[in-house]
């Protein structure tokens, strides 16, 4: 089976290392989006090189191109895995302005003092708070915020805020569908994930323990179990 696999954001194959090594059975394939700055072209960008036919997983941001591919190519994708991630648009109003505020500003400090400077205030709230003091998890995690750029990062950034609304796309799913989130995900909350599981249907939800946004890295183990017992391959 093919596993086409989609960072989020700030992310690259580290981010799904521990799947791919925990699942030999799988040809796994990692999507590297380049300076794409919308979620169409972080998709076409994936398509490009993918199998003809494909299980597909997405985390965070990579949740929200795998809808967009599955609303381009359904018949290409068997199965579709959505981890710590969305479908919503940016709101309307002073929630959404405030949302893009919040971004430009992590963006300016990358600009001003650097992407691992960044990256030690962005991950505050990515990770189960219990772990912020784990050297080695946070240092892999600064790792790959340092290998992006201040230009990556804002490409990323104008995508996410121009990001279309996934929610008509929940409805017409009708491959086997697999969410996980991290139970204690404070960017991507689990009940964004119920409500997900809900509109999709036939799916299930896999909640993972003791866990914030970056659940490939966090809990690896859990994670990996999930995605092969479900894909029947452990």
């Amino acid at each position: 089976m093919n596993l086409l696999l989609l960072p989020g954001l700030l992310c690259d194959a580290v981010v799904w290392r521990e799947q791919v090594a925990g699942l030999p059975q799988l040809n796994c394939q990692i999507a590297d989006y380049g300076v794409a700055d919308s979620i169409v072209a972080m998709a076409e960008r994936a398509l490009a090189d993918a199998p003809e036919r494909f299980a597909l997983a997405g985390h965070s941001m990579g949740g929200r191109v795998a809808l967009e591919i599955y609303c381009r190519v359904p018949e290409r994708v068997s199965h579709l895995i959505l981890l710590d991630t969305g479908f919503e648009p940016r709101a309307a109003g002073e929630p959404g302005a405030a949302e893009e505020r919040k971004r430009l500003a992590l963006l300016e400090q990358a600009r001003q003092d650097g992407m691992r400077a960044m990256g030690h205030t962005w991950l505050q709230g990515m990770v189960h708070p219990q772990r912020l003091e784990e050297r080695t998890l946070m240092e892999e995690l600064l790792q790959m915020v340092e290998r992006k750029t201040p230009e990556i990062f804002a490409a990323q950034i104008r995508a996410l805020l121009a990001r279309p609304d996934g929610g008509a796309v929940l409805s017409t799913i009708d491959c086997p569908t697999l969410l996980i989130c991290g139970r204690q995900d404070a960017w991507s909350p689990l009940a964004r994930h119920e409500e997900m599981a809900q509109l999709i249907a036939g799916s299930n939800l896999i909640a993972i323990e003791a866990c914030g946004h970056m659940s490939t890295l966090e809990r690896p183990a859990a994670v990996t179990q999930a995605i092969g017992h479900w894909l029947g391959v452990l």
